[in-house]
């Protein structure tokens, strides 16, 4: 699904604003523990940003690169902006910056994803949280995940992931090493409880 498809109208789909959590036999190395907010989900595909895959880029290396501030300006950002964590969102368009963001940050380009989490893809939000205007909360992803018509149904039922509800104080955690096994708990799971058999939680 085109990242697009979040620009229009629409119903909200049946994984919309879950968690997709990867099981131990995912088949796809790339995906190996991860755990996924699904942002749109439709009869046209779903996509979602994984959540627990750090980059070692930084937000200050982001801002070099982006010629937005220069060495001088950076050692004068405030730490909790300095420190904001860059995840590998996923496969599609890896090259691509978005930041997942509270609700209290909006421009004319942000997308609501949730009742409380916004998503925006442009440059204004790196700006603002530059400057220390920008959301309460939020995280930035290079790239994200993308399924087809029917594809992420299939890797569900053929035992692929689990998926529950999703948590927001659990997406913008900066604790990423235990984020898995957090978000497994959620449903009451262990990853000791987890097979590749399939059959369904």
């Amino acid at each position: 699904m085109p990242i697009s498809t979040l620009h229009s109208k629409r119903e909200r789909g049946l994984l919309d604003g879950q968690f997709l959590i990867a099981m131990p036999g995912m088949f796809d190395s790339s995906f190996a523990r991860t755990v996924v907010y699904v942002c749109a989900h439709s009869a046209d595909g779903a996509m979602g940003f994984v959540i627990n895959r750090p980059q070692t880029l930084t937000f200050a290396d982001v801002l070099l690169h982006l010629k937005l501030m220069g060495e001088q300006e950076i050692i004068r950002l405030p730490e909790s902006t300095r420190d904001l964590q860059i995840q590998a969102g996923g496969p599609v368009e890896s090259g691509r910056g978005f930041v997942l963001h509270s609700d209290d940050y909006l421009s004319e380009s942000s997308i609501p994803v949730s009742d409380d989490i916004c998503l925006t893809a442009t440059l204004d939000i790196v700006r603002a949280l530059s400057k220390g205007r920008g959301p309460s909360r939020a995280m930035m992803m290079l790239g994200y995940a993308g399924w087809g018509a029917g594809q992420l149904e299939e890797e569900i039922g053929n035992n692929g992931w689990l998926n529950c509800p999703a948590s927001e104080e659990l997406i913008f955690d900066r604790s990423i090493p235990d984020k898995y096994d957090r978000a497994l708990a959620l449903m009451g799971v262990s990853p000791a409880m987890l097979s590749t058999e399939a059959g369904h939680a």
